[in-house]
């Protein structure tokens, strides 16, 4: 698994490469180069999609058709299931405070003579506003828009203009504001794409499956409420690699280092990215990251990850069975219909978070590292498989891609558009009985009500839920 995986992002690093050179013949690299910051790779949750799509940045309705095709040339496409993450989004409000006090301290404190501090304190304003939080942006509509374009030319005979009219394809949504808007903008990158004015947009509202997180008590006990859970962030916060980079940002503000803390060394890695992700801009908050202090950084935050939604504690993973199954029940579905020769629902795209899809990979087994990432670790970590900047970036997706073919059904992942090898599986595209098969434990078992049940004597707030 890890050498597939290695050869992912080796191709991926190449298809980057291939895209500069591109753009260098092109007579644009100059423009290129200053639009897009060297940090930009490390962006993890809060990263854009073309960062692991780079063909998109000259293209953004590129597909690659010899990249996704059928298993063979008898096999044809019946069924999908896209797991969305929603758009390009504004900061939340928690980290918007802290954005403003990092912006207040150097317009007060600060005194370099670099030209970007002097961009910083004279001409970027502070824009961003508590009451922002969370809300998707226009670059978060045009994400799923163009990613339903490119959906539907890869596969034009399930998200085709008869099955959207014969209501064939479903939307689901978890309730958040960011969610629905995400949908609905796919749906619109759908309709247009088709020339379709006369039918009107539907979805479902489904916090169950896309925010199951919040419906699993044991989560919220034992991690979400929890300050010991994520202890290894804690002590990693301390580390003496975050220290060494506050101490560079206090350096090139020219401030004490008792002035630079956790929060001020986020705050600026949040305000190089919002500004990349946002509005495309290679700001100046850009210049206090350097690309050594972004890995410490990129860590930081995969850490989160791995300890509240990963391989940290077993319940992240085991939250998402019921999405799990309810994906499955789909897939089964489809197989069964297909004995008949229609199937009914020919894709299903339900919009969640990198919250929603993070479990869901991890409990199906994928990028799980043979070490444990841990506070003391990180420079064993360089080369881990689980890296949020390569997996969940804003309009991350997973689908699941059911072909009919004459030896029985296949199935084919689907990771951000780019094959995704089941684990300790060798065929790309394996016979559904053999997924069936290997994941025959958690179809068996998984069961969510049970694996989120308190167990009594760690229901130190059972009365209160």
């Amino acid at each position: 698994m890890r050498d597939v995986l290695s050869k992912s992002f080796v191709l991926t690093a190449l298809s980057f490469a291939l895209a500069r050179v591109y753009s260098y013949l092109a007579g644009d690299a100059p423009v290129t180069a200053r639009r897009i910051p060297s940090i930009a790779a490390y962006f993890g949750t809060k990263g854009r999609y073309e960062e692991v799509n780079p063909h998109l940045i000259d293209n953004i309705l590129a597909v690659n058709k010899l990249l996704l095709k059928p298993p063979s040339a008898d096999c044809t496409a019946v069924h999908l299931t896209a797991i969305v993450r929603h758009g390009t989004r504004f900061p939340t409000k928690k980290n918007v405070k802290k954005m403003m006090e990092l912006h207040k301290l150097i317009k007060a404190e600060a005194s370099s003579p670099e030209r970007w501090l002097e961009d910083i304190k004279n001409k970027w304003a502070m824009w961003y506003t508590e009451d922002m939080d969370g809300q998707i942006v226009d670059k978060g509509r045009d994400d799923h828009k163009h990613l339903a374009v490119r959906l539907a030319n890869y596969f034009p005979s399930l998200l085709s203009e008869e099955n959207l009219r014969n209501n064939r394809v479903k939307f689901i949504t978890s309730s958040k504001h960011r969610c629905v808007e995400s949908v609905i903008a796919f749906q619109q990158g759908l309709f247009t794409h088709h020339g379709i004015k006369d039918v009107d947009f539907s979805h479902e509202v489904k916090d169950d499956l896309m925010r199951f997180f919040d419906h699993c008590r044991r989560f919220v006990e034992d991690v979400e409420n929890n300050r010991t859970a994520l202890m290894e962030v804690d002590l990693f916060k301390s580390s003496a690699e975050m220290k060494r980079v506050q101490e560079k940002i206090a350096d090139r503000l020219d401030v004490p280092y008792s002035r630079i803390t956790t929060d001020s060394v986020e705050a600026a890695f949040f305000l190089c990215a919002y500004e990349f992700a946002i509005k495309s801009e290679n700001s100046p908050w850009c210049e206090l990251i350097d690309e050594t202090d972004a890995l410490v950084l990129e860590y930081k935050n995969d850490l989160k990850q791995y300890w509240k939604r990963g391989y940290g504690h077993d319940i992240n993973r085991k939250s998402s069975c019921t999405l799990f199954h309810d994906i499955f029940r789909r897939l089964s579905e489809a197989v069964n219909e297909l004995r008949t020769g229609h199937v009914t629902e020919v894709a299903t795209v339900q919009v969640g978070h990198a919250e929603t899809l993070l479990p869901l990979l991890t409990l199906m087994g994928f990028f799980k590292d043979e070490t444990p990432l841990t506070s003391s670790n990180f420079p064993e970590q360089e080369r881990r498989t689980f890296r949020t900047s390569h997996t969940v970036p804003y309009a991350a997706n997973l689908v699941f891609v059911l072909y009919k073919c004459p030896e029985g059904p296949r199935l084919q992942l689907l990771l951000n558009e780019k094959p995704l090898a089941l684990p300790n599986i060798s065929d790309p595209v394996p016979l559904y009985d053999i997924v069936q098969e290997h994941y025959r434990d958690l179809l068996q078992g998984c069961n969510f009500q049970t694996e989120c049940e308190l167990k009594a004597s760690t229901c130190s707030k059972c009365s209160e839920l």
